[in-house]
């Protein structure tokens, strides 16, 4: 496993992150899928955030992603949620006959930390720790 470092520490935050429409109303396309990943790409490295893989639906996205331990997750997300909206509705103004307000993304998203190991084979790491003959 391929670890990201920075000045003081060695680490691996994987994010799986799925973003829904307003009202699930089905509007993405392959178009729009890919003004959305673009803007991902042009936000993200401003919050030390790296996209790995990108998927879409009709009505939602898939991503997973890897941060840093200072990227602040909850702002990056408000950023990226409110320049995505803005600019989708902008540059694609069809969609505004199926979300009429400003709003392009539900309030609400689900946001999932990844891992190579289980949470079972981390507890039992943890529970192994100072078992071993020093």
């Amino acid at each position: 496993m391929k670890l990201d470092t920075n000045n003081h520490s060695v680490f691996k935050l994987s994010y799986h992150l799925i973003l829904v429409v307003k009202y699930r109303r089905e509007v993405i396309d392959n178009e729009i899928s890919d003004r959305l990943k673009e803007i991902f790409k042009y936000i993200s490295p401003r919050y030390k955030i790296v996209l790995e893989e990108w998927n879409h639906d009709l009505d939602h996205v898939h991503l997973l992603f890897r941060s840093q331990p200072n990227s602040d997750l909850s702002k990056f997300l408000n950023a990226y949620k409110s320049a995505s909206s803005r600019l989708i509705k902008k540059e694609f103004p069809n969609i505004r006959e199926k979300l009429w307000k400003e709003y392009f993304w539900s309030k609400s998203y689900c946001l999932l930390t990844t891992g190579g190991a289980s949470i079972d084979t981390v507890k039992q790491y943890i529970e192994s720790q100072g078992q071993k003959k020093r």
